[in-house]
């Protein structure tokens, strides 16, 4: 099954590196942001990607292209250059890079992508947003409901201190910072089926608009609630984050939840 990743766009909120770099490229832990994002898919087994570039799109292209050899060692011989790989990592990815505008918005981007993709159901998801998803769950809720799509449903990361009010305005409690269970965001992690392209209309058209709307008012949209970790970095501050988090060992969104079953449960990816 192929997965879409759209890693077309500014970056403004992080214009301290994304005036150099796409922001998909942005580093965590030293790989950017965007392989991390390909980690959790190659976990359970996905390893097919059609990454939608735009912005600094050649930068994109090239740094694919060359990620065999970031990856693994080599001997060059530099007189003919020919060169022999000495393997590192094992990553059998295919991955496929499509210039799909500079200006495009994210509906844009998937429909040009039709051709590439077909007639089968296929995943969608942000270059920069992790979470340690179950992505066989996804699919096997995404294939029970029957509907066109299916939105991966998270609850924001806390950012701020929470303050309980007692008359008199006396601060009756105080905590550093709280989630809100009952809020549900886009978190990305979607699994379509090819219908949705009748959906889109073009160029200037944001997924996250009229498409979803159009989606959930037929009733073909449905929520997969997922209560694990999930983060986004929209910022310089969210990038600090995770970066934190990198540096504790195997990060938060590597760290997969048994199943009953044990001839079904995952092994954490390191």
């Amino acid at each position: 099954m192929q997965t879409v990743l759209l890693a077309g766009g500014l970056g403004s909120r992080l214009s301290e590196e994304t005036v150099r770099i796409p922001k998909p490229m942005v580093e965590v832990g030293g790989r950017p942001i965007m392989l991390h994002v390909m980690d959790i898919y190659d976990h359970w087994g996905q390893h097919d990607f059609i990454i939608a570039c735009g912005y600094k799109c050649m930068m994109m292209k090239a740094f694919f292209n060359n990620l065999h050899l970031m990856n693994n060692d080599f001997t060059v011989t530099l007189g003919t250059g020919r060169m022999n790989l000495r393997p590192c990592r094992k990553m059998e990815w295919n991955v496929s890079v499509v210039d799909t505008g500079e200006a495009t918005m994210t509906g844009g981007r998937l429909l040009r992508l039709r051709d590439w993709i077909g007639d089968e159901t296929f995943m969608v998801t942000y270059s920069d947003g992790v979470g340690n998803i179950d992505i066989d769950a996804l699919l096997a809720f995404h294939r029970a409901h029957g509907g066109l799509a299916t939105v991966t449903a998270v609850q924001p990361p806390a950012r701020f201190g929470n303050l309980e009010l007692a008359k008199g305005d006396r601060v009756a409690a105080f905590t550093e910072k709280v989630q809100n269970y009952e809020t549900w965001i886009n978190g990305g992690f979607f699994v379509f089926e090819p219908g949705v392209f009748d959906y889109l209309e073009g160029d200037h058209e944001p997924l996250e608009q009229s498409p979803l709307a159009r989606l959930a008012a037929d009733g073909q949209l449905f929520a997969f609630k997922h209560k694990g970790f999930w983060h986004p970095m929209d910022t310089v501050r969210d990038r600090e984050q995770l970066e934190r988090l990198c540096a504790e060992g195997t990060p938060p969104w590597l760290r997969f939840e048994e199943r009953s079953d044990p001839a079904m449960r995952p092994m954490i990816y390191a």
